[in-house]
């Protein structure tokens, strides 16, 4: 399975308009509540209102950090980086134009081979793997593994603008242009959003009992925290299903090549309404 990016999709015209987000629910313009199945493509897999991040983030806000000034946060990110990813060697850039660009350069054309969609890790040439946490149940993953030269992690980070980090086999960082100054403000917001991924082995020991009864004789895979179908479905039926999830008081992903992801909370209600779409 490959993807270019975390596109929009083909169907932006189904996605609602959203007044808020909380944690890992959702509330349209007309009142309604939606659990939240995309979480921002895994950007969001702690919830949309992390208090630390938040807090963090207005702290460093309030000193007038905007600019991407040089500053010390830039070497706590890295060391934050390096407790998630021990022996890694990191860049990280300050969107995805520049991540695009530093690909290009190295010499990495063929976009991103996502494993929540398969058990297999890309090979060593094609597409970068992402990295993504919690992609075994009652394992934390976070690990990653030198054999594979570029990984792109997806961070718990659930903004526009987050800092785009690669992490590298020391042998490929020459390859690699250095990484951008970022935002001190950013940079705050992303250190804390990865020490509360450290800190939450919790969320990858989801046990929803009715949703793995129904996972047990359905075609949905699971690895993890992230459900997939055995084939990516055509517009027509991925439209279909869609609004068949959102009937039903759940966002899923607005393009295809996203996994679902199962939230950290459901109340039993909701559970069982899932369970029966599944």
């Amino acid at each position: 399975m490959e993807t270019k990016n975390y596109d929009p999709g083909p169907y932006p015209d189904l996605m609602p308009v959203i007044r808020r987000a909380r944690d890992f629910r959702l509330y349209t313009g007309r009142g309604r509540r939606l659990v939240d199945l995309w979480q921002f493509g895994g950007a969001a897999l702690l919830g949309h209102t992390p208090a630390g991040v938040l807090r963090d983030f207005k702290n460093t806000a309030e000193r007038g950090l905007f600019a991407p000034f040089p500053h010390p946060l830039a070497g706590r990110f890295v060391k934050a980086l390096t407790r998630l990813f021990p022996g890694g060697d990191f860049r990280v850039y300050a969107n995805e134009i520049s991540l695009y660009r530093a690909l290009e350069q190295a010499g990495f054309h063929d976009g991103f081979s996502d494993p929540a969609f398969s058990p297999n890790p890309a090979p060593r040439t094609g597409a970068i793997p992402l990295w993504r946490p919690f992609l075994k149940t009652g394992e934390p993953g976070f690990t990653f593994s030198p054999d594979i030269p570029v990984q792109r992690p997806v961070l718990p980070l659930p903004w526009p603008g987050a800092p785009q980090v690669l992490i590298l086999e020391k042998s490929q960082s020459r390859r690699f242009p250095p990484s951008d100054p970022v935002s001190p403000v950013i940079l705050a917001a992303g250190i804390r959003g990865i020490y509360d991924l450290i800190a939450a082995p919790e969320r990858g020991n989801l046990r929803f009992f009715k949703i793995e009864k129904a996972l047990a004789r359905n075609r949905w895979q699971r690895q993890g925290i992230y459900l997939t179908l055995p084939e990516i479905p055509d517009t027509a039926s991925y439209g279909d299903l869609f609004r068949d999830f959102f009937d039903r008081g759940f966002l899923l992903p607005p393009a295809p090549n996203q996994p679902l992801i199962l939230p950290g909370v459901l109340s039993p209600g909701e559970e069982a309404a899932l369970a029966e779409l599944l």
